[in-house]
C-alpha cells in the first residue's frame, strides 16, 4: 500500500508545484497523495455526475483546493460551491465536500480533514468508502458534524437535501458493480 508523503515546504514553494500529483498544504508541509485506484476513480466520477444532475445552479468540481482556517489548503475529491470564480482556491465555505476513502488516506480523510472542514464552515461532509461499500453524510452544526444519512449494502437507497435540492442516492449506482 502506498502512503501519504509529508514534505516540509514554504507556501511559495507549494504555489509553484504542478497540478499533479495531488498535493495539499498543511502546517508548513505538503501532503502528497499517491495515485488513486480504480474503485476510487470510478466512484468519484459516478458521484460527481449524480451531484451535477441533482444540483442545478451550483458548481460541482473535483480536486480543487479550498482554503481553510490555520493557513491550510485541502483538495477534496469532490466539492460543491455556490458560484464559480477565477481564483486559484475556493475561499468561501463550500456547500459540501466529498472524500472518497483509499487505504492510504483513510485516517487523514476521516480524522484530520473532518475537523478542518467543520472549522472551515463546510456545510456538509460526505465520506464515500468503496471498500466497505458505504456512504456517510454529515451536516455542520456549529462546527460539529451531525449524521444526516448512512447508506450501505443493507440500506443502499436514500435522500438528502443539499442547498434546497433533494439528492436521491443509490449506493449501487455510485459504486458500480465489482467485477
Amino acid at each position: 500500500m502506498e502512503t501519504l508523503q509529508h514534505l516540509r515546504m514554504s507556501w511559495e514553494e507549494y504555489l509553484q508545484l504542478p497540478e499533479k500529483p495531488k498535493a495539499e498544504w498543511v502546517d508548513g508541509e505538503v501532503v502528497v497523495s499517491p495515485p488513486v485506484g480504480q474503485p476510487h476513480g470510478v466512484s468519484t466520477l459516478r458521484l460527481g455526475a449524480r451531484l451535477l444532475e441533482c444540483l442545478p445552479g451550483l458548481v460541482v468540481m473535483t480536486e480543487v483546493g479550498v482554503r481553510l482556517p490555520r493557513n491550510r489548503v485541502r483538495a477534496p475529491d469532490l466539492m460543491v460551491v455556490e458560484h464559480r470564480t477565477d481564483e486559484r482556491f475556493v475561499t468561501d465555505p463550500p456547500v459540501l465536500v466529498v472524500e472518497v476513502l483509499s487505504p492510504s488516506t483513510r485516517s487523514e480523510d476521516t480524522i484530520r480533514k473532518s475537523m478542518e472542514y467543520a472549522a472551515g464552515g463546510v456545510g456538509q461532509y460526505w465520506i464515500l468508502d468503496p471498500e466497505l461499500r458505504a456512504l456517510d453524510i454529515h451536516a455542520n452544526r456549529d462546527g460539529a458534524w451531525q449524521p444526516l444519512l448512512h447508506l450501505d449494502e443493507a440500506r443502499p437507497i436514500g435522500e438528502v437535501t443539499v442547498a434546497g435540492h433533494v439528492v436521491s442516492l443509490d449506493l449501487g449506482d455510485v459504486l458500480g458493480t465489482v467485477a
